[in-house]
């Protein structure tokens, strides 16, 4: 066996993550080290810096909210970092405790109990991100363009039967005329 192989346990808050550090390659019982760090990116370089010279290894962390991808970011590249579902690493009812948390991260890591969710590289995320916002972006046009053809429709004006894209060259044009055309026609005289 290894003569040290160091891992954190990370209970991730809003505004606060409680850290346990314990070196599991020694046979017996766990002992932990524990530190409180806030969230902020001084903090995070302070919490990276700590876990480096512990020579912690692997960083294990619950994945209740988005906000775990801020520590799991300052850790990159340094330690092996584990996502675990919350639902993998449930508590006895009771009263929340922070550190008892990361403990039992820990504990339920190494007996290979927690459930793990797939953390992408950075350019797996950069994909992902330029992807979803396209799709969000080719969404929003269609809600636009179905929005419109509402309001049009309802003005009981039938450009969508007149064009095959509201949206397109053609159909913006004539949306830019349409109230221009309307105004000219309503005052002049008769």
């Amino acid at each position: 066996m290894e003569s040290s192989y160091k891992i954190a346990g990370i209970d991730v808050h809003k505004k606060m993550l409680a850290v346990v550090i314990s070196d599991v390659a020694q046979v017996g019982e766990f002992r932990f080290e524990r530190r409180k760090f806030a969230t902020g990116a001084m903090e995070l370089q302070a919490l990276a810096k700590w876990l480096a010279e512990q020579e912690v290894r692997e960083a294990v962390m619950e994945s209740t909210a988005p906000y775990w991808k801020p520590v799991g970011q300052a850790l990159e590249g340094q330690c092996r970092r584990q996502l675990a579902q919350a639902h993998s690493n449930r508590a006895p009812k009771g009263r929340k405790r922070d550190f008892a948390d990361a403990e039992r991260l820990v504990r339920r890591q190494v007996a290979g109990e927690l459930i793990l969710s797939f953390v992408p590289d950075p350019e797996q995320r950069l994909w992902r991100t330029l992807t979803r916002t396209q799709q969000q972006w080719t969404r929003d046009r269609v809600r636009l363009q179905n929005q419109l053809e509402g309001l049009l429709e309802e003005a009981r004006i039938k450009l969508s039967s007149q064009v095959s894209d509201l949206l397109g060259l053609s159909g913006r044009r004539m949306l830019r005329r349409w109230p221009m055309e309307r105004t000219i026609r309503s005052k002049s005289p008769n």
